[in-house]
């Protein structure tokens, strides 16, 4: 378990991170709530709520990894439980991007609200099953897929920013 020794900094930053960028998701979902005639319920299902889960994620595994843990299995079994929940939560997403006809989403969307979460969430599932036999790696692989979801949460959070402000919000005034 001296392996966990070595991660301490970098969950502490992702986590921290992640904590932060959760909070400032919702000072903005506040700000635009006051638009009501920008309200798209079925949008927001498919592509604003996964970013506060991919954010919660990342902050959920930065202190799962923290804890005091004596055995990686028990730990492996929790990510590898996350990684199954996120497999599964993506599916959902992905029938609510499909249904949702407010706004038609581009390869760059699919690609950051389904592909690459998916990705990341299949590395947490294949790390756990790996981890009693090759932990250094399975460490390095939740490792990746927590920054992963975290970049991903800021590149969906900055792009649905952009589209309220630039797209939206004009459409409104006309």
């Amino acid at each position: 378990m001296a392996e966990f020794a070595e991660w301490e900094g970098f969950y502490v930053i992702v986590g921290a991170a992640a904590g932060a960028l959760i909070g400032l998701q919702f000072v903005v979902m506040t700000l635009l709530a006051d638009r009501p005639q920008l309200a798209t319920p079925e949008a927001g299902a498919a592509f604003a709520t996964p970013t506060v889960v991919h954010f919660s994620v990342a902050l959920l595994l930065s202190a799962i990894l923290r804890a005091p843990w004596h055995d990686i299995k028990p730990i492996a079994v929790l990510w590898g439980l996350v990684g199954l929940a996120g497999v599964i939560y993506m599916v959902i997403v992905i029938r609510r991007a499909r249904k949702q006809k407010s706004y038609q989403p581009d390869f760059e969307d699919w690609l950051f609200h389904v592909a690459l979460p998916l990705a990341a969430n299949v590395v947490l599932a294949l790390a756990a099953l790996a981890a009693p036999s090759h932990e250094r790696e399975a460490l390095f692989a939740v490792g990746g897929a927590t920054l992963l979801l975290l970049f991903i949460g800021i590149h969906n959070s900055w792009d649905t920013i952009v589209y309220q402000v630039f797209v939206r919000i004009p459409q409104t005034k006309e």
